[in-house]
């Protein structure tokens, strides 16, 4: 199980290819794509050992899953078997798993909702309201599935456990260290302070500058996410991605839009 940064899975795959046992089974729980690359981890994993991975994500703070609160997630691989297996393995009275074979959806899911939810966090930071974030989270869902469904994800991804799920609890939750990150930003943090502050990995930090480059190469608009890349470039205020937001063509809404 891989349970580290994204940007140090390719790291332990390669600590892990001369010592994991020819038939064991690998679980990738990072949520990001890696710097350079723009691979998502079980692709690293799959590099790195010769052998498929399978992914977890959903709406899973360590912090209530710990105290075993009820809690759902899903596992995806692309062999259904594998993801059954591991699925009987983790499911517990308060930890309720699925199975999918969405891997890039799965994965993809994972990493966005973590910019997003540092513009959440700018958005409170700021002052705004419940309208705001409301808003904000709704219409990142759009960008979401305009990347993920280039990249090959499914479409009912998006509405799952790995999509909407984690993406509400990582923009609304106490617990969200991406949120945490956004508030500070919108306090005038830099990035290093912002790290130094919330005293752990903020995976949203990393994957806005991966998607800035991965949604550029693929031709895609992610004005959120953008915008978040932007101000951790130091290149706009989170006041001035407001205006850039709001200032953007009025247009009908549909997902896809």
């Amino acid at each position: 199980m891989y349970a580290v940064p994204t940007q140090a899975v390719r790291e332990v795959a390669r600590w892990v290819a001369g010592r994991r046992a020819p038939r064991s089974l690998q679980l990738s729980l990072a949520k990001g794509y890696e710097l350079g690359t723009l691979k998502r981890p079980t692709e690293v994993i799959a590099e790195e050992t010769g052998v498929a991975a399978a992914a977890l994500s959903g709406p899973n703070h360590a912090e209530e899953v710990s105290r075993d609160m009820p809690s759902a997630t899903v596992i995806a691989a692309a062999d259904d078997a594998v993801a059954e297996v591991l699925q009987a393995a983790i499911t517990s009275d308060t930890f309720r798993v699925y199975a999918d074979d969405d891997v890039v959806g799965v994965e993809y899911c994972g990493a966005v909702k973590n910019p997003i939810a540092v513009a959440v966090g700018m958005s409170d930071g700021l002052g705004f309201g419940d309208n705001s974030r409301a808003s904000l989270i709704t219409r990142s869902v759009a960008e979401m599935t305009r990347l993920g469904m280039v990249q090959g994800a499914h479409i009912g991804t998006f509405t799952g456990l790995a999509g909407i799920g984690d993406l509400i609890a990582t923009c609304t939750s106490r617990h969200s260290r991406n949120r945490l990150a956004g508030e500070l930003l919108a306090k005038g943090a830099s990035p290093d302070e912002v790290e130094r502050e919330v005293g752990q990995v903020v995976e949203g930090i990393p994957t806005a500058h991966a998607l800035h480059d991965l949604a550029g190469r693929l031709g895609i608009d992610m004005p959120v996410t953008e915008n978040v890349y932007q101000v951790l470039e130091g290149r706009r205020t989170p006041r001035e991605c407001v205006s850039d937001l709001m200032g953007r063509a009025p247009k009908k809404e549909r997902l896809e839009d």
